[in-house]
């Protein structure tokens, strides 16, 4: 049987667990933290996923890598064509991004004074803004890059990083997302 491990505020993670809850793949879910990850993965991140194939164990060690697992275990595709990729790495890059100025954040390090983190903090920007012009259609995908912007957006307002108020189109496609029984199922918990 897959084990996904992972934490339940992680928005990588998140994906995973709605992408497992959508297919219906049995899966465990292990609750792991930076520690366990560093020697669990040699990524040191969640999520990872561990699982039997053909008589050996397979590791993943990305979630993109495992989405892709997921997908084509359960008959489905992993971003139908270039475009769609295309949209789910820039929400990706977007993501990562975000979610490592938090991290430095944590550890005292913010972009008032370094270049490098001034040119990070501008990608979410110009990254938010391609993706508020995209032509997205009414309703949101329920694909791989629309969970995964709906992941990005919902952790980022979690975490009180971010500010959409600039991207109306962007919190229209957020609130789509509500109404996913996954995509509520696996909130991170509040408190």
């Amino acid at each position: 049987m897959m084990q996904l491990f992972g934490s339940f505020t992680s928005p990588f993670v998140r994906h995973i667990r709605i992408a497992l809850a959508d297919t219906g793949l049995a899966h465990d879910f292990v609750e792991t933290d930076y520690g366990q990850s560093a020697v669990g993965s040699p990524a040191q991140r969640v999520p990872f996923l561990r699982t039997e194939v053909s008589g050996r164990t397979l590791q993943l060690n990305d979630s993109t890598s495992i989405l892709k697992f997921i997908r084509e275990s359960a008959g489905e595709s992993f971003c139908a064509d270039v475009e769609s990729l295309d949209l789910y790495c820039l929400i990706n890059t977007a993501l990562d991004t975000t979610v490592n100025l938090f991290l430095l954040e944590r550890e005292g390090l913010t972009s008032d004074a370094n270049p490098y983190l001034q040119r990070q903090a501008a990608r979410i920007q110009t990254s938010l803004q391609a993706l508020e012009d995209y032509p997205w259609p009414a309703q949101l995908p329920w694909n791989d890059a629309g969970i995964r912007l709906a992941c990005f957006m919902d952790w980022a307002l979690f975490r009180q990083r971010l500010d959409f108020s600039n991207y109306p189109k962007l919190l229209k496609l957020l609130n789509d997302a509500k109404a996913q029984p996954s995509f509520v199922a696996t909130a991170p918990p509040q408190g």
